[in-house]
């Protein structure tokens, strides 16, 4: 490589790294023996490592218990750094396809999730670079045979590329959809030689700091279509207004029991079959939320749950993609993930306060309907309940608040901000209700105006969740 191009190219990434404005994601794949580690190990010795990340590792036991792309999710770089993947989500298609493991419509599917994953990470401010390394395959099976006959090269050459050489000719033509199926504005595809007597460096380093010092490509927003939803969409008009008498406490206390044994007895069928639970939770400040939270956990093991209580994203999370922060929550088989408010952020509270694009907000719906489109896919449970009250009652409560010095700490300035915006809100709740219901991931509703009356709706809802998913063929 020359020398100014290995200045302008380290120049580039201290300078982003300097701005964090971007990431880079940089994903090399194509056929075998085509150099990629020694072109990796090139790039590593321009590049300053500190910010940069290669990824080359076959999923673990962690990773395969839990939805797949959680395994790329986690490993994003931060902006300002440089994340390397070796074949990637790219090779988990391609060879799985040509091992047989993934059948033609599975493939397609894979390749339309790749683009969509893709798009979303454009979006969020990562510049992609994808390099495809080519090679003949009789100059492939020259390169191998030299290095099995090198003492010192020998251990290079895996009884995996004897057989990604016997398909050359299948990798070719399934690398050749592959790209077409991926090829974007935003993502475009770099296509060169390998092989020993190559230098693919030079052009992969011009490429880089064109994606690290060059604009950012546009990507079209827009929530897609609506989600298809079941025939009774969930409408705040549709709760009946203030509460009427209360539940008597002794009823309460013994439907709760029952609820809870209940849930107790189903939460350890779904650990022994290694079934994942993701609960969302949202509402209403002061609707109840973490009341009934406390009540589903207190019939759960402690070892098998956590409770997320997201908040404004921490500097951590704000350097990576948005959905990053709940991607990297998300539950082992066997185990529940219970989310005091959630993703559902994006189009709630930061639609309404003005922090985030009408451009973003809009296209989280479509984000939010394939990231829990990907949990259901995984086999895992999605819950999601919103708990209403109307607007009075939530008044009585925040007074309440204010008198109880136990409580005092739950009312603040942010709660008061946000009712003075009911109307705003009242708008974003039914529009997410639209295009985000639908019959395996749908809203439950809860009428909250009655604490008790709630709690047991909650636990109902989730008991005939998990029962359901029980009941079905494993």
């Amino acid at each position: 490589m020359k020398e100014a191009l290995r200045y302008r190219l380290l120049a580039a990434q201290l300078e982003m790294a300097r701005q964090a404005d971007r990431a880079v994601v940089v994903v090399i794949t194509g056929q075998a023996a085509t150099g990629k580690t020694p072109l990796i190990n090139a790039l590593n010795h321009r590049l300053e490592n500190r910010l940069t990340e290669v990824h080359a590792l076959a999923p673990s036991s962690e990773e395969r218990a839990r939805p797949y792309w959680w395994r790329y999710w986690r490993r994003l770089p931060a902006r300002g750094r440089v994340g390397v993947f070796v074949h990637g989500w790219y090779g988990d298609a391609l060879f799985g396809r040509a091992d047989q493991r993934l059948g033609a419509g599975a493939f397609r599917d894979r390749l339309a999730q790749i683009r969509a994953f893709e798009a979303e990470l454009a979006a969020e401010g990562v510049a992609l670079v994808k390099l495809w390394l080519d090679i003949d395959r009789d100059e492939q099976a020259r390169h191998l045979k030299a290095l099995r006959r090198d003492p010192e090269r020998a251990w290079q050459v895996k009884d995996s590329d004897w057989q990604r050489h016997l398909q050359h000719r299948t990798l070719a033509g399934l690398g050749e959809q592959l790209r077409q199926a991926t090829e974007a504005g935003h993502a475009p595809w770099q296509r060169l030689p390998g092989g020993p007597r190559q230098q693919p460096a030079t052009a992969l380093s011009e490429r880089l700091v064109e994606a690290m010092a060059g604009p950012l490509p546009r990507v079209d927003g827009g929530c897609g279509p609506a989600a298809p939803r079941a025939e009774a969409l969930p409408r705040l008009a549709q709760l009946s207004g203030p509460a009427g008498p209360g539940l008597a406490k002794p009823a309460y206390r013994r439907a709760l029991a029952e609820a809870q044994a209940r849930l107790a007895g189903n939460a350890r069928a779904i650990h022994r079959r290694g079934i994942a639970v993701v609960l969302v939770l949202e509402g209403h400040d002061a609707a109840g939320k973490g009341g009934s939270i406390h009540r589903l956990t207190s019939a759960l093991d402690a070892r098998d749950y956590r409770v997320h209580r997201i908040a404004a994203p921490s500097d951590e999370e704000r350097a990576h993609p948005w959905a990053w922060r709940f991607w990297r929550r998300l539950p082992a088989d066997g185990r529940f993930a219970i989310f005091d408010r959630s993703w559902y952020g994006r189009v709630l509270v930061e639609r309404v306060e003005g922090l985030a694009t009408p451009a973003q907000w809009r296209r989280a719906y479509g984000e939010i309907r394939r990231f829990e489109g990907q949990l259901l896919a995984h086999g895992a449970v999605v819950g999601k309940l919103f708990l209403a009250i109307d607007k009075d009652e939530q008044l009585r409560r925040f007074r309440a608040r204010a008198e109880t010095p136990h409580k005092r700490h739950k009312l603040t300035e942010e709660d008061w901000r946000n009712r003075a915006r009911w109307d705003d809100y009242r708008r974003a709740i039914d529009e997410m209700f639209v295009h985000t219901h639908d019959v395996d991931g749908g809203w439950a509703l809860i009428d909250a105006n009655d604490k008790r009356r709630a709690r047991l709706a909650v636990l109902d809802h989730v008991n005939a969740l998990l029962e359901r998913r029980l009941a079905a063929p494993e």
